[in-house]
């Protein structure tokens, strides 16, 4: 069992956006950061379910097979969720559609916990006000021998590195500059030391950065 991360950033190291709207709640930038993810064939067919064989297959799609494989929970923050965006809505349950693509537990971490909501394929959604550590035990218990993926946000992320329970960190770095948004890599002076770090380049611009304990 590993407990690990794959995150998307930008050029300047900025993991979330800051052009949301009403009408536009991921924000034009949104689509330039993920736009090589979304590209994939894999992406296509686990989270838009286009199984008509669409999509890049170079070396961004083997990134994206291995964000899938042997996932057996999943902690996130309450923003991946959605809940920031309808805070007081009993019925919300999240961005993910009816069947979301994660089938398995996911822990999200939230200071207003509420009941858990079982969706189709697999995934229930379960709502926790715990620490990383408290979190992560509940995680690796519920998954069963398989890995625990940290989702994100950078926020929620920036608190399992530093408080070390990462064991293999994946940062996908899109050719683009964003300015602004929450940034990965503040309070992480010398993350690196305890890893062995690796660097990948993809036909898209895209670099894909390890750090393997």
């Amino acid at each position: 069992m590993a407990v690990r991360v794959d995150l998307l950033v930008s050029l300047d190291g900025f993991a979330t956006t800051r052009d949301q709207t009403p009408e536009n709640p991921f924000g034009p930038d949104w689509s330039r950061l993920v736009g090589a993810y979304v590209a994939t064939r894999t992406f296509q067919e686990r989270v838009l379910k286009d199984t008509s064989g669409k999509g890049t297959t170079g070396m961004d799609d083997e990134y994206a097979k291995d964000y899938f494989a042997n996932i057996g929970a999943e902690i996130m923050g309450a923003g991946k969720f959605g809940l920031h965006n309808f805070p007081g809505d009993p019925n919300w349950k999240g961005w993910w559609g009816d069947e979301p693509p994660f089938h398995c537990p996911v822990f999200v971490l939230t200071h207003t916990p509420r009941p858990s909501i079982e969706m189709a394929g697999g995934t229930t959604f379960h709502f926790l006000a715990a620490a990383p550590v408290d979190a992560l035990q509940r995680a690796e218990k519920a998954a069963n021998g398989k890995d625990v993926r940290i989702g994100g946000g950078p926020t929620m992320v920036r608190d399992f590195l530093k408080a070390g329970l990462v064991d293999r960190l994946h940062v996908a770095i899109a050719p683009i500059l964003l300015g602004r948004g929450i940034r990965l890599w503040d309070e992480l002076r010398g993350l690196e030391a305890g890893y062995t770090v690796k660097a990948d380049a993809a036909e898209s611009g895209t670099v894909h950065l390890t750090f393997q304990r």
